[in-house]
């Protein structure tokens, strides 16, 4: 275990110092996954409820932005759902919280855990990865601008361009490129910040910088964790969003197990 508190400096009042930061293996990552697939079955009805409320919204600003004829961010949009994947993963939060405890999930329960959260440190958090979605949303158009001009373009000729032209497959491996940089920071920051800040009165920037330990202290198993984050969404945008409806609930239910195995108790 690695000692990640701060011992010279007493902590705030009604907060605890950084927490301790635990090992986390890559058998570790299979039986967090096997963690969230368990309580989604537990309570799938919420599961698909909350699911389906990003999915729709997933859908909703997909086609406003071919309403305006902004067809070169869907794209980036879509990947960029990781980065706020975690605070959308709230409310599956309290409902692997309330499994945990032996309490039956409701929906009541599970709006006012959330808004409990947001009352603290979890909408500043929320901040932050949401600023962090508009500054790859502008990297996106800049590098779009930069490499296939101002004209306007449908989606098939978007299409056309991107794969068939030397500009085009250079700007899809750029663009991604740094898309995947910037999401390693984010994850890196975010991947266990949101759960405990959801569970424990600490403040998101010690939230952040615990997360960011965790990662370091286990970076393979983090790969992995990161890895499979990534092929659950890509499915996911494949499916045309669908695929959301299931993986989202597994996944947040899964980083709130992660959270619980890589983080010492209070």
């Amino acid at each position: 275990m690695i000692a990640a508190a701060d011992k010279g400096h007493p902590a705030t009042a009604g907060q605890e110092q950084t927490p301790a930061v635990l090992s986390v293996s890559t058998i570790d990552i299979l039986e967090i996954l096997a963690a969230g697939l368990r309580d989604f079955r537990a309570a799938p009805l919420q599961g698909l409820a909350v699911g389906g409320i990003y999915t729709v919204g997933g859908w909703a600003l997909i086609l406003l932005l071919l309403y305006f004829d902004l067809p070169f961010l869907v794209y980036p949009l879509a990947a960029g759902f990781a980065f706020i994947a975690p605070f959308i993963a709230t409310a599956f939060y309290a409902i692997s919280r309330d499994l945990e405890q032996g309490r039956t999930p409701t929906g009541s329960g599970i709006a006012g855990a959330v808004w409990d959260a947001a009352k603290r440190d979890v909408r500043w958090m929320a901040l932050v990865t949401g600023f962090s979605l508009f500054i790859w949303m502008d990297i996106a158009a800049l590098l779009f601008f930069g490499f296939l001009g101002l004209s306007s373009l449908s989606a098939q000729e978007l299409l056309r361009e991107i794969f068939t032209t030397p500009m085009g497959l250079l700007f899809l491996v750029i663009g991604n490129g740094v898309g995947a940089v910037l999401a390693l920071a984010v994850f890196s920051f975010s991947a266990t910040s949101f759960p405990m800040l959801f569970d424990r009165d600490i403040d998101f920037v010690t939230a952040m910088v615990t997360s960011v330990k965790v990662v370091l202290a286990n970076r393979l198993a983090m790969v992995v964790w990161c890895g499979t984050i990534a092929g659950l969404i890509g499915l996911s945008l494949l499916s045309g969003l669908v695929g959301l409806l299931v993986i989202l609930p597994i996944l947040g239910h899964a980083s709130w197990h992660l959270y619980r195995r890589a983080i010492a108790p209070a």
